[in-house]
């Protein structure tokens, strides 16, 4: 929920937790805890380390109206495994949890008030109308979105309960780091592509992110490094990911007068190894479809990384993005 101030907006990003960029970052999904440091090399950063450890079936269970985790010990063990493996002994930590623990909205002004106080005030009033808990109980961040009209901008507003954010910041604790920055796993997934965005690495026109976990997908529709739209849902929900997908290209067609995706970018590891679901995303939004290559993010030192298998290349996508865009990078 943290985010970079673009050049001619007025209004500062807001962050939960205000921070130096940290040169190491966690991700606690609901499988699997992982971590990732960076080191400062010749030509920018490079991933000298990283590891996962995998969890107990229910050890996290990303939820936006419950609590997430049964055993904040047991969660803070697995993450001290995956810190000591990947050599970090740095204190201070980025950390990256699910989409589905908090609650994403696009908020639209016809103007923008020049006080932050009132800002703050007037996207508090209306993300309380869809909140699914008190306002007084959550953890809000917003950054600036599209910029429309004369003086109107969208903001991308981000909620959570306060306990839930607690919970994730607690197994860093038990681990022995300390969370300085919090956010979701797509919005890093995204800053990934845009860390590495190149002529041939990612797109710069309209495009779509189609992120899925064990426990969630998302959808997010990006104009350049600008996100336009933003999708999350239960993977054992009543809408399909065909569903999902139609859907969001009826909105992009009608809605935002999208003249056709540049590219459809996937992450999701084992998700995307049929060609089949390639084959009918290209088919239905006649754009190339391709996974995010992880050399074309970041550098990394070591033989270990010549050969990653797509589940782990995937499980740093997020911290890694996470780290690029906190180094400069443009982002949420």
């Amino acid at each position: 929920m943290t985010g970079t101030q673009g050049r001619g907006q007025r209004t500062e990003s807001r962050s939960w937790l205000s921070s130096h960029a940290p040169l190491a970052a966690v991700e606690i999904a609901s499988h699997r805890v992982t971590a990732v440091g960076l080191a400062r090399g010749a030509v920018g950063p490079v991933v000298q380390g990283w590891a996962s450890e995998a969890l107990s079936e229910g050890a996290v269970v990303p939820s936006l109206t419950s609590l997430n985790i049964s055993d904040i010990a047991a969660v803070g063990e697995a993450l001290r495994r995956a810190l000591s493996r990947a050599g970090i002994k740095g204190k201070r930590a980025g950390l990256v949890i699910p989409d589905l623990a908090a609650k994403v909205s696009l908020v639209p002004f016809e103007t923008v008030p020049e006080r932050q106080e009132d800002l703050t005030e007037l996207i508090t009033w209306q993300v309380r109308k869809a909140a699914p808990f008190r306002i007084e109980d959550a953890q809000m961040a917003f950054v600036p979105g599209a910029a429309h009209g004369p003086k109107g901008r969208t903001f991308v507003v981000t909620v959570a309960r306060k306990d839930v954010v607690r919970q994730y910041e607690d197994v860093c604790a038990a681990a022995g780091a300390q969370a300085g920055v919090v956010d979701l796993a797509s919005f890093n997934v995204i800053n990934a592509v845009l860390a590495g965005r190149t002529a041939d690495a990612g797109p710069a026109g309209d495009w779509l992110l189609v992120n899925t976990t064990r426990e969630s997908q998302t959808l997010a529709i990006m104009r350049g490094d600008t996100l336009l739209f933003f999708r999350n849902r239960p993977i054992d929900g009543d809408e399909t990911l065909p569903d999902l997908v139609h859907q969001t290209a009826m909105y992009y067609e009608d809605r935002l007068q999208g003249a056709g995706f540049e590219r459809v970018m996937l992450a999701g590891g084992a998700a995307w190894s049929g060609e089949s679901v390639r084959r009918g995303l290209s088919e239905r939004l006649k754009a190339p479809v391709s996974s995010i290559e992880l050399r074309q993010v970041a550098a990394f030192t070591g033989a270990e990384f010549d050969d990653l298998q797509p589940a782990a290349a995937d499980a740093l996508l997020a911290p890694l993005g996470l780290l690029l865009r906190e180094r400069g990078s443009a982002g949420l």
